[in-house]
């Protein structure tokens, strides 16, 4: 299938200026790029279509530009916001910009020509007199008031600090086309009014050769609800901030209504496959094979193949309440968010007494009345006994005890 018909399949088109021209220009080799300001320390699930779509173009044989916006991260982009950024010190955003960086080094393929720039290089040393004399005279101020991105912010107030960003955007743009021949950008839905404006400037310029422009939808859940957070908040693509369980878990509770969206969004199986799979989720939505597959494919990207067999592996323990079968590494992923107790005293201790000293039952009459009614699991496994003493064989690798009371409230145990 052609590249842009395959977006289309996908549902990834927007909005495309000259989609003609633009199809006639993929038949070579293209550059391309996308940025992505580095407001915090980790990109997240939000970015992965665009990530995903720059991966599409490059295995379709185009050349993809990652752009970090070091520069243009210390202004702070109007786009979709309300309220002005709270901009961060110049140390901060260089930080973020290394983290970014590294993240996007994980998806791009940079043996096969892929680059990362910062866009401070030459924003950062920029004349503010030479700007605004070669590139502000380029910009109407009703052409720029007329932006969705700054239109939008008239009422309750934009700074001149944000209402500059689209001309630093735009210059970025110009910049990457001049020096690197780059004739494509990227970029979600609210990016339309920046990236247009970019187009515009090469085009005052008086550059012949033509440049495109292409948007993504944004992404919204079956039952309306914003795509990408869960009941802890974002989901990072950063394994510290989000586990590679966390993020199994994310893709695999993906709804019926929903995971073939995703599929065609974020996977690269075929048009075929996924028809495939639309069929399982009709006929057969008990086995959840849509689910399964899809959080493998996320999963596999972002993390690797051994971060998968260890989330699909701390899964099927905790489905199974095989807890002693998990290593030590393995219950600091799975439980990093539960509630814990760390006992410096490592001797046998009475089930009741540690119950209360941990919290999991608030007196010893309710620890004696919750193991008597088999409510408390030590490892996954029912413990009755109301003289158990824990030692040495409770600890996993020597070091974690999970008590479970009732079906779901875990309290982790670290010796």
């Amino acid at each position: 299938m052609d590249l842009l018909d395959d977006l289309k399949y996908r549902g990834l088109i927007n909005q495309v200026t000259d989609e003609e021209g633009l199809r006639e220009a993929l038949k070579k080799p293209l550059k391309f790029y996308c940025g992505f300001d580095p407001t915090g320390d980790s990109l997240h699930i939000g970015h992965l279509m665009i990530i995903v779509t720059m991966i599409r173009f490059q295995n379709a044989g185009h050349l993809p530009i990652a752009l970090v916006g070091g520069g243009t991260g210390l202004i702070g982009d109007p786009s979709g916001r309300s309220t002005e950024r709270q901009l961060n010190e110049h140390n901060v955003v260089e930080g973020f910009s290394e983290r970014i960086r590294e993240q996007l080094s994980r998806f791009l393929d940079f043996n096969r020509k892929a680059t990362i720039v910062n866009n401070y290089d030459w924003l950062g040393n920029l004349s503010l007199i030479a700007f605004l004399r070669d590139i502000g005279k380029h910009f109407p101020l009703n052409y720029m008031l007329a932006k969705d991105s700054v239109a939008s912010r008239l009422e309750g107030g934009i700074s001149f600090t944000e209402f500059s960003y689209m001309m630093l955007q735009s210059f970025d743009y110009l910049n990457l086309y001049e020096k690197e021949n780059c004739r494509l950008q990227l970029g979600g839905s609210d990016q339309w009014g920046n990236i247009t404006a970019g187009l515009e400037l090469i085009r005052r310029e008086g550059h012949e050769e033509p440049a495109f422009g292409l948007t993504f939808p944004l992404i919204t859940k079956s039952d309306g609800t914003k795509f990408g957070k869960s009941m802890g908040g974002a989901i990072w693509l950063d394994p510290e901030k989000t586990t590679p369980y966390e993020w199994y878990q994310f893709w695999i509770n993906t709804s019926d209504d929903d995971v073939i969206n995703f599929f065609k969004y974020f996977t690269f199986l075929t048009k075929d496959e996924i028809e495939e799979y639309e069929r399982k989720v009709k006929e057969e939505p008990e086995k959840r094979e849509a689910q399964k597959r899809l959080a493998e494919e996320m999963t596999k990207l972002a993390h690797g193949e051994e971060a998968f067999n260890q989330a699909v592996h701390i899964s099927e323990s905790l489905f199974n309440d095989d807890l002693k079968s998990l290593s030590a590494k393995d219950i600091q992923v799975g439980f990093k968010d539960v509630p814990s107790h760390k006992r410096e005293n490592k001797d046998t201790v009475g089930l009741i007494d540690l119950l209360v000293e941990a919290k999991v039952s608030p007196s010893k009459r309710q620890a004696r009345e919750d193991i008597s009614n088999g409510a408390i699991y030590i490892n996954g496994e029912r413990q009755t006994d109301l003289a158990y003493t824990l030692d040495e064989k409770d600890r996993i690798d020597g070091k974690y005890t999970l008590i479970r009371r009732g079906k779901k409230k875990y309290t982790l145990i670290e010796f």
